[in-house]
């Protein structure tokens, strides 16, 4: 696997992602409105937060060490089976901890509950996502990179279809329900992708969990714990500081400004996660790793880049198509917005060396730091600026989180050098 290849195949499934996502945000813009889009946000970070906190957390650790045990079998079966045991587990207690406590949950995430129904669903298919995910990230360790590709579609046109379908006939309610049991389609398709292969049993993922590899996984799940439970609570309390500053449609319009970030940026942020996690993780010298990294500021920043040019320049023509005209206040947001977007990936080429090296310490200092920075500069330069100063102050956190990182992660790597030397 290289580079370019990843790129390629990946860049296909991106494609046609980023293609059902659009067709995905008409739909809801149409049939959910803008307040709508801020509900939506919610669910959505607090499944982000429930199916960390279920398993998947662990995901990023099953890349790493399925890549890093490439040429061991019986070490990668080790880690999957302790992998899917942890998960079915902690499935099992979030799933019925949902159950009990689904009243509470609709008051604070919907402030109502009207919407009580969609924890039950979510509840009886979380097992589904944290299993799909689990699987996405053996075929991720295992470079089985066409079948990935091919789970990614897949996956991309179930959630077109099932969301497209809810959303259309039963609004906001259906959307959410989608957004609940989707997986669960996607689940039985990447099942069957890895059950075919010559590698893989169902037998592998569960029994005794290996102690050394549990402590290996408690590193990546204490970071990914802290970047699924700080992104989302941080965007929480920015979209209820926009809902009490502006209104609940200005939630809204951030909402869908975020998620065209994350859909064009989508072929850059799945290369890093595809491509660079497992091979940063097979890497050791520091010259080699340097060489990678200088590799993505070649070859990924620049795409990234001209992407955030050119949707800032086609920003009319993009609200317009993928939105409705009541989107239009979003149109603020896109110069801030579209630099701080290539602030970030800039900084994320760097941070993934922190999971690939399990920098469990400095990951979890800079995400939580980072975190609360961003909600202070929310409320500071909304005070300043308006609305617009909700994407100032996004800009302005990822400018100086690039600074962090270009001076921390490689004296950390240099340090770990200097004590194996």
């Amino acid at each position: 696997m290289n580079l370019l290849k990843t790129s390629v195949l990946n860049g296909i499934a991106v494609l046609i992602k980023t293609a059902t996502m659009f067709i995905l945000n008409k739909i809801l813009a149409i049939y959910v409105g803008p307040s709508g889009y801020a509900v939506i946000g919610q669910f959505q970070n607090f499944i982000q937060i429930v199916t960390s906190f279920a398993g998947g957390a662990i995901n990023t650790a099953v890349i790493k060490y399925t890549a890093e045990y490439y040429e061991n079998e019986n070490k990668q079966r080790a880690v999957w089976k302790a992998a899917g045991s942890i998960i079915l587990l902690f499935s099992m207690i979030m799933a019925l901890s949902i159950i009990i406590f689904q009243k509470q949950l609709s008051l604070y995430i919907f402030q109502t509950i009207e919407y009580q129904s969609i924890f039950l669903w979510f509840a009886v298919f979380l097992i589904f996502f944290n299993f799909n995910a689990l699987f996405l990230a053996i075929l991720n360790g295992k470079k089985e990179i066409l079948k990935l590709v091919t789970a990614n579609i897949l996956g991309s046109l179930f959630s077109l279809v099932i969301t497209g379908l809810l959303a259309v006939n039963f609004q906001l309610y259906g959307a959410l329900i989608a957004l609940s049991i989707y997986q669960s389609t996607a689940f039985l398709v990447t099942l069957l992708l890895c059950y075919k292969s010559n590698w893989f049993k169902l037998s592998y993922l569960f029994g005794r969990v290996d102690p050394i590899i549990a402590r290996n996984f408690a590193k990546f799940a204490l970071m990914a714990v802290t970047s699924a439970t700080c992104v989302p609570i941080t965007q929480i309390i920015i979209r209820l500081h926009l809902t009490n500053e502006f209104g609940l449609s200005y939630a809204g319009y951030w909402e869908a400004m975020v998620r065209l970030s994350g859909g064009y940026l989508m072929l850059v942020t799945t290369t890093l996660s595809v491509y660079y996690l497992p091979r940063l993780s097979e890497l050791a010298a520091i010259k080699d790793i340097k060489k990678e990294v200088y590799l993505g500021y070649k070859l990924i920043y620049p795409v990234a880049l001209l992407g955030s040019i050119s949707v800032y320049l086609l920003r009319d023509f993009i609200i317009s198509l993928l939105f409705t005209d009541s989107f239009l206040p979003m149109r603020d947001l896109f110069l801030w917005q579209m630099i701080g977007d290539s602030l970030k990936i800039g900084s994320w080429i760097l941070a993934y060396l922190m999971l690939s090296k399990a920098m469990t310490k400095l990951f979890i200092i800079t995400e939580v730091l980072f975190a609360v920075s961003l909600v202070g500069l929310t409320y500071v330069f909304t005070k300043i600026f308006g609305f617009e100063g909700v994407s100032i102050a996004y800009l302005v956190n990822y400018a100086i989180y690039w600074i962090m990182m270009g001076l921390l992660v490689f004296r950390t790597l240099n340090k770990r050098e200097e004590v194996y030397v």
